[in-house]
């Protein structure tokens, strides 16, 4: 059975739209919809059989951890564990954005939703309909983009229902994504003072060197 197709307006959402994709989520559903990069596969965090099913769908690696989208700076200290100045740096700097942080996680999280490693990926999107989302379900969502492993990351609806269409109930458009480069990933998770650029994608290196050096 193909994915039904939600069309939603990606800066005012309409309330009823978003309602409705929440019911979804908290059905245990896998649901794609829109970020500021890539369509992403959003679930219920603490849902390991939704979280199990998102392993499945994209054929992805189990150690791998999922990486979560969330509202406000304010929730990541909720879900983070002592995070430290540079965190403060970054997310200064660049939430709402296309950057996501690796810390350790606190006890809000199952350690099945960080592939047991005790760490958490953290975003802040500049898209509206994800934070409308994360705030109304009242809980981060996953973040992992919407295209099975090792092909390309979709930036229209159209090639979220290409590739993985079949797999899952509801595809949210909301038209094209703003941006066509990955997030960069910052690895907060060393220790204090310690990090690391696990991956160069929207925002440069040398853009998270002098935040960071401030």
């Amino acid at each position: 059975m193909s994915a039904e197709i939600l069309r939603v307006h990606p800066d005012e959402p309409q309330p009823e739209r978003i309602d409705y994709i929440v019911s979804c989520l908290r059905k245990g559903n896998v649901v794609a919809l829109p970020t500021d990069t890539f369509y992403g596969l959003a679930v219920d965090p603490v849902n390991l059989h939704a979280v199990e099913r998102i392993y499945q769908i994209k054929k992805r690696l189990k150690h791998k951890p999922l990486s979560l989208l969330i509202a406000s700076v304010s929730q990541a200290y909720e879900l983070a564990h002592d995070t430290d100045v540079l965190f403060d740096k970054l997310v200064e700097r660049f939430w709402p954005g296309p950057l996501t942080i690796i810390v350790r996680a606190g006890t809000k999280l199952p350690l099945r939703s960080t592939a047991n490693t005790g760490n958490v990926a953290l975003r802040v999107p500049d898209a509206v309909i994800p934070r409308a989302v994360v705030e109304c379900f009242g809980l981060p969502i996953t973040a992992t983009s919407a295209n099975l492993q090792g092909a390309s990351e979709c930036t229209h609806a159209s090639c979220v229902r290409d590739q993985i269409g079949d797999r899952i109930p509801l595809i949210v458009d909301g038209g094209p994504t703003a941006r066509t480069l990955p997030t960069t990933i910052v690895d907060l998770s060393l220790g204090p003072g310690r990090w690391e650029v696990l991956r160069e994608g929207a925002i440069p290196t040398h853009e998270i060197v002098m935040a960071l050096q401030r």
